[in-house]
């Protein structure tokens, strides 16, 4: 599968780069002079993926299976069927439903975003942009995603770890993730399903997140928190 180079301009505050090499947050205070961002993708075939490197395995736990289920059960509701696959493989499935029942990339794009605003509890997002995002700038909001998303996304995405990221004013904060390798782009082999149901729908969320794939075997986000 081939793609163009795609170039996505987003607005700005506080942004939040992550990756499958890093998630760097950076907070409002290092981006007063930047006004959007760009960003170019790259794919190559899945043989490619996986001959780069052994995989990265990531042994889920207690909750990583809560939160699989959950996700998975939200999948269900929008896609109206289960896969027969138990575990990942069925969640891999239903993603595949669901980028091939779809209309379009965008319909597909708007779905996964009403899945994934579905996670949060009511009035969670909109309390932590009041009371969470403006503090010192955004480094606390920064920080605080970067240890959930290790915390609660590994299961889906694969190992991960913080670490710290050098901001434009020669700072340093602990906001970015490293996550050593995809687990999601190697398992659905799609570079379709990665950009319309996990990229693009996390870049129009409660908090904008943007990506940069590296198709090989990492991938670079980062985004903006409204």
């Amino acid at each position: 599968m081939k793609m163009t180079p795609l170039a996505l301009t987003l607005p700005a505050p506080q942004t939040v780069m992550v990756s499958s090499s890093p998630i760097y947050l950076l907070p409002t205070s290092s981006l007063q002079n930047r006004t959007s961002f760009r960003a170019f993708c790259s794919s190559v075939s899945p043989e490619t993926i996986h001959s780069e490197g052994s995989k990265a395995e990531y042994k889920p736990g207690i909750l990583d299976h809560f939160f699989l289920n959950s996700f998975r059960d939200k999948l269900v509701k929008e896609v109206g069927w289960d896969s027969e696959k138990p575990g990942y493989g069925g969640l891999i499935e239903l993603a595949k439903a669901l980028m091939m029942n779809s209309r379009s990339n965008s319909h597909t794009k708007d779905a996964a975003v009403r899945i994934l605003k579905s996670l949060f509890p009511p009035l969670l997002l909109e309390l932590y942009k009041i009371l969470i995002a403006p503090i010192d700038g955004g480094r606390v909001a920064a920080m605080m995603i970067a240890r959930v998303t290790v915390l609660t996304c590994q299961w889906l995405m694969g190992t991960c770890k913080v670490n710290s990221v050098d901001l434009p004013d020669g700072t340093s904060c602990n906001s970015g993730v490293f996550v050593e390798r995809c687990k999601y782009l190697e398992e659905s082999k799609c570079v379709g399903i990665c950009i319309n149901t996990c990229k693009l729908p996390t870049q129009v969320s409660n908090y904008y997140i943007y990506m940069h794939e590296i198709f090989q075997r990492t991938c670079n986000l980062s985004g903006l928190l409204p």
